[in-house]
């Protein structure tokens, strides 16, 4: 053996280490992979597109949001789909922050004494309470009433106003897109003459004026339960494809 030769290293010439490192190093880089970018035409085909509305559907929700539009609407709806309602003369207004319905102290709601009658009262409480909760749901919600609760405290010798208060956030229910209940409290109220916005803002605030208030004639407290329309056609088609 010559005296400047030097062992050789096994590492270097062994070739399974050789194969070793080389898949060490494919493992490495198939590890990092760069991002892709996202498909903007994948990310639109995943949500899914609302069904489309039959011409049946399309015409209900017309005409369910032209009912709420203003009394003359919501008396012509009432004549055709809510007869007791139209014979009452019941009638529905407010704004953002108000809502009430006035029923007029006519024959149709008198009883024999010349006071407004008790199923006169107790009747419209339930359209008045639904005709507010189907104002702010809009046309796309059915709303059927699941309990009432109606206390008479006085006889009621003029006309009756019912002012609603909403126990919950009925809005926020409404955005969820789900199916919920509602309680909605009633007062109900004597009107012997036509109420300004400003002087029920008074009455409401208290602000002491020491003008006379309506006499409470009654107190209600009645519960909807809201469904999306849409709930109703998807339970239909599961039953049609089980059936």
């Amino acid at each position: 053996m010559s005296p400047n030769a030097q062992p050789i290293s096994t590492s270097e010439h062994d070739p399974a280490d050789q194969a070793g490192d080389d898949s060490k190093v494919e493992q490495e880089s198939s590890s990092v992979q760069p991002e892709q970018p996202e498909n903007p035409e994948r990310s639109k085909q995943a949500i899914p597109k609302p069904p489309k509305k039959s011409l049946f559907e399309r015409v209900e929700a017309f005409v369910s949001k032209l009912s709420t539009r203003n009394k003359f609407w919501n008396r012509v709806c009432s004549m055709i789909w809510l007869p007791y309602a139209y014979r009452s003369g019941i009638t529905m207004s407010g704004n953002e922050n108000t809502y009430r319905a006035t029923l007029p102290f006519r024959r149709f709601n008198k009883n024999w004494y010349n006071a407004m009658a008790g199923a006169a009262l107790l009747g419209n409480s339930e359209i008045a309470g639904g005709n507010y909760v189907f104002s702010v749901c809009g046309g796309d919600y059915t709303v059927v009433c699941k309990h009432l609760e109606y206390k008479f405290l006085r006889p009621c010798h003029g006309p009756a106003e019912y002012r609603m208060t909403p126990l919950a956030d009925i809005h926020a229910m409404v955005e969820s897109g789900e199916e919920f209940n509602i309680a909605i409290r009633m007062d109900i109220v004597q009107v012997l003459v036509p109420m300004s916005e400003k002087r029920l803002a008074e009455e409401v605030d208290d602000a002491g004026t020491g003008a006379p208030k309506p006499k409470r004639v009654g107190r209600c407290t009645a519960t909807f339960h809201v469904t999306p329309k849409a709930h109703h056609k998807a339970k239909k088609q599961r039953g049609n494809k089980n059936a």
